[in-house]
C-alpha cells in the first residue's frame, strides 16, 4: 500500500512550520509523504521584511534554505510556482522554471496529492489604484524588500553627496507601514556612522499616509495614540484622512490633501490573497481571493483540500470577524492542521474545528520601541505594553517561530551566534 502524499503549497509562516511538524511525525516514521513547494529556494519571515529592507538585517544570514531544512526535517522541497490545481484529478501544476536569461531549467510539472494544503499567504492590495503598480515599492516578497534597500541605499548616497533632504511617502498605516517608517530614521541614524556624514534625520522627510482617521485601525486607540506620538517624536509626518487617487513618477495625487512629492513612493495599503486562488475550479473564493474554509480548515466543497494563513478566509461560529491575516493566525493553524492531518492519515479521524487564540499585536518601532496589546486569560481583559517590555516580547515572538523550525537548544545556539558576529560586522547591512 503506497503512503499517503500531502502537499503543501507555500513555505511562509504557516507552510514551513506545517511541513516542520508534519515531517517529524509522519515523515520520520515514513507514514506519509511530504512534500513542500515554494518559488523560492528560501524562506524569510515576512513581518521582518521591513528590516530586510532598510538592512537592519541581513536575510542572508537570517535566511532558511528550504533543502537544507528539508533534509533535517524528513520532508521533500521542489521549487516552482503554482500555476493550476485539478481538484478532481488530484493535481498540482507547476509552471516552467525559467532562468535569469529567460532559459528554461525544470519544464512544467505535474504534482499528485491525496492531501493538498494552500499556504501561499497574500500581498499587497492596490485597490486599483492608477500608477501604483508602475511606480511604488512593495513589501511582499524578499526580492521587493531587497529592491526597497537599493533604493534607498543609492537615495541616501544621492542625499549625503548632495546635503538635500531625503523623501519618502508610505501608503499604509497599518503594522507594516508604521514599523518601516520607523525603521528607516534607524537606519539613517546608522549610516551616519558609516561615512554619510552629511545625512542627518533632521533633514529627513517621512511621510505615513493613511485613509482612516487613525493608523494602525485594526488594533486599539490606545496602540494607534502610542505609536502615532512615537513616530511624530522620531520625525515621522503622520497624515490621517488622505485618500490616494493615483501615483505618479515621484508622486502620490491625493483627493483632499493635495500632491504628496517624494524620492521613493512605498504602498503598504491592505492585503489581499493571490489572484490564482480565484479561479481555481472547485473552491470558493470571497472578493480579495481568499478561500472560504470551514472551521477545521478544510476547503468548502472539498474533502482533501486545506487552506491555511493569509490566504483561509475562516469565520469562526464564537468571532464577528474572520481570522485576522497575522503571521499568529498561520502558526496556530500550521500547529492545529499538523495534529488533524496525524489524525486523519493515521487513524482516518475527521479533523476537529480550529480554535484560534488571540494573544495581542505587538508593533515594533525599530530600537527605538514598541507599543501592542497583549489579550489576558483574566476575565477576558488585555493588557497595553510598550517601550523596552513591549519590544522584548517583539523580539521573542520570532525567537519562538524559530523554534518551531529548530527546537529552542539551536534557537538559543543561533542566538549567541548572533551576538558574536555583531562584534565583527557592521550594524547595517551596506549593500
Amino acid at each position: 500500500m503506497s503512503k499517503p502524499k500531502i502537499l503543501v503549497v507555500g513555505g511562509g509562516a504557516g507552510g514551513l512550520p506545517l511541513v516542520t511538524l508534519l515531517g517529524r511525525k509522519l515523515g520520520r516514521e515514513n507514514a506519509a509523504d511530504i512534500t513542500l513547494v515554494d518559488n523560492n529556494t528560501f524562506h524569510v519571515w515576512k513581518p521582518r521584511f521591513h528590516e530586510v529592507a532598510t538592512g537592519a538585517i541581513d536575510a542572508d544570514l537570517d535566511a532558511v534554505d528550504y533543502r537544507a531544512h528539508a533534509r533535517l526535517n524528513h520532508y521533500r522541497f521542489e521549487l516552482g510556482c503554482m500555476m493550476h490545481v485539478d481538484t478532481k484529478a488530484k493535481k498540482v501544476i507547476l509552471a516552467t522554471l525559467l532562468g535569469p536569461e529567460g532559459r528554461e531549467i525544470l519544464p512544467q510539472r505535474e504534482l499528485d496529492y491525496d492531501y493538498l494544503v494552500l499556504a501561499i499567504g497574500s500581498q499587497s492590495n492596490d485597490f486599483g489604484t492608477p500608477g501604483v503598480r508602475e511606480h511604488c515599492l512593495f513589501m511582499d516578497s524578499r526580492q521587493q524588500a531587497d529592491r526597497f534597500r537599493e533604493r534607498f541605499l543609492n537615495a541616501c548616497m544621492q542625499a549625503n553627496y548632495s546635503s538635500t533632504p531625503l523623501s519618502i511617502a508610505i501608503v499604509g498605516g497599518g503594522a507594516t507601514g508604521v514599523e518601516l517608517a520607523a525603521e528607516i530614521h534607524h537606519a539613517v541614524s546608522m549610516l551616519k556612522l558609516y561615512g554619510h556624514e552629511h545625512l542627518d534625520r533632521s533633514t529627513l522627510d517621512v511621510q505615513i499616509i493613511e485613509a482612516a482617521p487613525r493608523i494602525l485601525p485594526v488594533l486599539s486607540e490606545r496602540v494607534s495614540a502610542a505609536a502615532t506620538e512615537r513616530l511624530e517624536g522620531l520625525g515621522v509626518k503622520v497624515r490621517t484622512n488622505v485618500m490616494v487617487e493615483r501615483a505618479e513618477s515621484g508622486v502620490f495625487v491625493t483627493k483632499n490633501d493635495g500632491d504628496i512629492k517624494a524620492d521613493l513612493l512605498v504602498w503598504a495599503a491592505g492585503v489581499k490573497a493571490n489572484e490564482q486562488l480565484a479561479h481555481i475550479d472547485g473552491l470558493t473564493a470571497n472578493r480579495i481571493n481568499q478561500i472560504e474554509v470551514e472551521t477545521n480548515l478544510r476547503a468548502k466543497g472539498q474533502d482533501n483540500v486545506f487552506v491555511i494563513g493569509d490566504c483561509a478566509a475562516c469565520q469562526l461560529p464564537n468571532m464577528e470577524r474572520p481570522v485576522p491575516p497575522r503571521a499568529q493566525s498561520a502558526q496556530q493553524m500550521a500547529q492545529h492542521l499538523s495534529k488533524e492531518l496525524t489524525r486523519l492519515v493515521t487513524f482516518n479521524r475527521e479533523p476537529r474545528p480550529f480554535v484560534y487564540k488571540d494573544h495581542g499585536s505587538l508593533v515594533s518601532l525599530s530600537n527605538y520601541s514598541s507599543v501592542g496589546m497583549l489579550m489576558g486569560n483574566l476575565r477576558g481583559g488585555n493588557f497595553f505594553v510598550e517601550g523596552w517590555l513591549a519590544r522584548l516580547m517583539y523580539i521573542g515572538l520570532y525567537r519562538m517561530h524559530q523554534a518551531v523550525l529548530y527546537g529552542w537548544p539551536k534557537t538559543l545556539l543561533l542566538l549567541i551566534a548572533g551576538k558574536f558576529s555583531r562584534m565583527v560586522r557592521p550594524r547595517l547591512k551596506l549593500h
